[in-house]
């Protein structure tokens, strides 16, 4: 299974931080978020990465090279030279397609940090490929930041109704379920959600470490945290 790695915007609430750095090469815990990133990803058998690029693109080839020290070899799905180049997740998914092949891939936000075990999704990327689904999502509990929520579950399926929880930026997907569409400026969300209410959407719950620093106040005390662990 490939991955996915979103990484294309600059990251506004971390700015200033993220005008002279894009916000997954930022460093916390010893690493940059993107690196913690790449370790999951090696952890659960991938060795075939894409990551989206728009702000500051040339800074992740510069950082991260081609992947191999890390054990993976890396791609780059270039969106553009700046923040407002970025085509967000649904259009950043259809310009990266050509680059992640035909089965099944993960895609994922670069700028998370989470001790979600990425090898779990290997069951569900056999079920989509089986025609069983089209698309895989992890949900976490509201932050504070999002307590409205997404999304709900319901019988192992995402649904639209019932308690909200919070879409974890880590899903798999199908490339069929893009095919004829552009590589313009739009979101996975409202898009997906006609998937969902035809059932094709599977989900699960995940309680454990997940987070997504938003500020560099956030960042600091990630970085604290990750030190002390």
């Amino acid at each position: 299974m490939k991955a996915l790695l979103f990484a294309a915007g600059r990251g506004e609430r971390m700015r200033p931080l993220s005008d002279a750095m894009p916000k997954p090469l930022l460093v916390a815990g010893g690493r940059r978020l993107i690196e913690w990133q790449l370790a999951a990803l090696v952890r659960a058998g991938v060795r075939e990465a894409v990551i989206n690029t728009a702000h500051l693109p040339e800074a992740f080839p510069a950082a991260l090279g081609d992947g191999a020290r890390y054990g993976l070899r890396l791609g780059y799905s270039c969106e553009g030279d700046t923040a407002a180049d970025a085509l967000e997740t649904l259009g950043g998914i259809v310009r990266a397609l050509p680059l992640l092949g035909e089965a099944p891939f993960l895609a994922v936000a670069a700028d998370i940090v989470t001790d979600y075990d990425y090898a779990r999704l290997h069951a569900a990327a056999t079920r989509i490929a089986a025609g069983a689904a089209d698309a895989h999502l992890v949900l976490v509990d509201n932050p504070p930041f999002h307590p409205r929520g997404d999304m709900a579950l319901a019988h192992g399926r995402i649904a639209l109704d019932g308690a909200r929880l919070t879409y974890a930026s880590i899903g798999v997907f199908t490339p069929r379920l893009f095919f004829g569409l552009p590589a313009a400026r739009a979101k996975l969300f409202p898009w997906l959600y006609t998937h969902a209410a035809a059932g094709r959407v599977s989900g699960e719950h995940y309680r454990g470490r997940w987070t997504n620093v938003g500020t560099p106040q956030e960042l600091a005390q990630l970085d604290r945290e990750l030190r002390a662990a």
